[in-house]
């Protein structure tokens, strides 16, 4: 019997940690994604770093292995749909195709102590002009930096043959074989320097943060003309129907569209995306580490999200298990913390590279205490997933606080998601119900497909395409009122002590707490 042929689009996930790419199909579903993991350097506290080579490198194997997948069960390709980790950033040679640096990845914080130094200035203008402060990174002074320090890149900028971009900005510049230098707005937001009223760069920032005019990539929609692909790179002309930053992703494909409805995503760190409508919101108070950012843009039509994110819970963990080897998986880490099921003082922060939410403090470091002689593994486990869960919680809250309004559903997602006992623990701290959306390890991968399938044809909206998918499971909230909040106010508690000792830049929680936050990255879920 000869199948029917089907048709999908190839969609690439470029996270932090692993380049995955598969066939999401037009029933809604993604076909086994074919991974490679990537590299990530830390040469110091301060410094994060990829190298863009393996990025491409593993981009092409894993979408060539993507496409035998759909040539051998007889999926028609209908083009490309790219998700990438959002705000990291690279410089390259337009003639040569090669990379002129190290891409600085979105974790990096190599000039924060300089950016607290214009907080005062320019915080008040950026928040209004690009929904966030002046932050913790500016990945336009790096380019600055760069060229002003880096003979060979200098070199290649007076020679009128250098590109800045981020990833996203990379693999489509390298996909269509250099015709296209572009970046999509959900990753230009992720930047820092994208105007929210314009759609465009924000001028006045750019200018002084030195960066120049044209080494940036054109803004496009997230479903914009992003070009067709290189017959000679992937062995077939495609057009690319989508670009989008990896939580925004997500987003559509957990099922927030609606305002007020909201995803969680666990990967390198967890972020928390609220949908915000079509205007901008305003912000009843700043918060910090809460930005305004764009969902995803259409047709020039955007829709506005509000976000929080802490930047190493699934990278922290990782640390935990393979570089410290408390644990001999995050899998074991995770069944052990269920055989935990009475109450633990073991408590554990996940700021590995500084404090966002509710604490405005990149100079912030993790902390597992709590510890006593009758600590057991089990209880060990279980505290890690519960600062993970009261992260979430300080996300939430801050969002809410931003958005004036409780958010109505709370979809999750992420590697993380997959712990029954971190989605109870979100459902307990936070009082409400949480839902793990089903296939929710490939949410980036599906939710820009969704939205480049609506372009071509495969589902009249994006609301269609996940309408076919399972009913997301629901974790209902065990803990009583009285727990909950001495449970809360037990991790506040611990914010404010560890934030003495956390250097000059820290800010305190609580309804004083001054100004806003850093800026956000990605991933990617990264």
């Amino acid at each position: 019997m000869t199948r029917e042929r089907r048709r999908g689009v190839l969609s690439i996930d470029e996270g932090t940690t692993g380049t995955r790419a598969a066939a999401v199909l037009d029933d809604g579903g993604a076909a086994p994604p074919a991974y490679l993991p990537l590299s990530v350097r830390s040469p110091d506290h301060l410094r994060v770093e990829q190298d863009a080579t393996e990025i491409w490198a593993n981009t092409v194997k894993v979408c060539r292995e993507a496409l035998d997948w759909a040539a051998a069960h007889r999926v028609e390709i209908t083009g490309v749909s790219i998700s990438t980790q959002r705000a990291t950033v690279l410089l390259w040679d337009t003639v040569t195709g090669s990379p002129l640096s190290q891409a600085v990845v979105w974790q990096d914080r190599r000039y924060a102590a300089r950016l607290r130094e214009w907080e005062p200035e320019w915080d008040a203008r950026l928040a209004e002009h690009t929904g966030r402060p002046v932050g913790s990174r500016a990945p336009l002074l790096w380019a600055a930096e760069e060229i002003a320090g880096n003979a060979a890149v200098r070199r290649a900028h007076g020679e009128g043959r250098l590109a800045f971009g981020s990833v996203d900005t990379w693999l489509v510049w390298k996909l269509t074989g250099g015709a296209r230098h572009v970046m999509s707005a959900t990753n230009a937001v992720a930047a820092g320097a994208y105007d929210l009223r314009t759609g465009d760069w924000h001028e006045p920032w750019v200018e002084f943060l030195g960066c120049p005019r044209d080494v940036l990539p054109e803004i496009v929609d997230d479903d914009g003309d992003f070009g067709a692909t290189d017959p000679s790179v992937l062995g077939v002309r495609l057009p690319i129907l989508s670009v989008m930053g990896d939580q925004h992703a997500a987003m559509i494909a957990l099922g927030a569209h609606r305002p007020g409805q909201a995803t969680t995503v666990h990967g390198t760190g967890t972020f928390l995306d609220a949908v915000a409508g079509d205007r901008p919101p305003v912000h009843r108070r700043q918060v910090p580490g809460v930005l305004t950012l764009v969902g995803w843009r259409s047709q020039g039509t955007p829709v506005f999200s509000l976000e929080g994110y802490a930047s190493t819970t699934g990278s922290a963990m990782r640390r935990l298990c393979e570089e410290i080897k408390l644990f001999d998986s995050p899998a074991q880490l995770s069944e052990l913390a269920r055989e935990h099921t009475g109450p633990t003082r073991v408590m554990f922060l996940p700021a590995l590279a500084g404090l966002r939410t509710p604490v405005w403090s990149p100079e912030a470091t993790g902390i597992l205490t709590g510890l006593s002689l009758s600590t057991t593994r089990a209880e060990l486990a279980r505290g890690i997933l519960n600062g993970f869960a009261h992260s979430v919680c300080d996300l939430l809250e801050g969002v809410e606080e931003v958005m004036g309004r409780p958010v109505t559903d709370l979809f999750c997602g992420g590697g993380l998601a997959g712990s029954d006992v971190l989605m109870s623990g979100q459902a307990d701290l936070i009082g409400r119900p949480v839902r793990r959306a089903r296939d929710h390890e490939t949410a980036s991968l599906r939710g820009t497909a969704y939205l480049g399938g609506v372009r071509a044809g495969l589902w009249p909206s994006i609301s269609a395409a996940v309408a076919g998918l399972q009913a997301a499971p629901l974790f209902e909230p065990t803990l009583s009122e009285a727990e909950r909040l001495e449970a809360r106010a037990a991790w506040r508690d611990l914010l404010a002590r560890h934030i003495i000792t956390a250097g000059p830049g820290a800010r305190p929680p609580g309804p004083g707490s001054p100004g806003p936050g850093p800026d956000a990255q990605e991933e990617s879920t990264s």
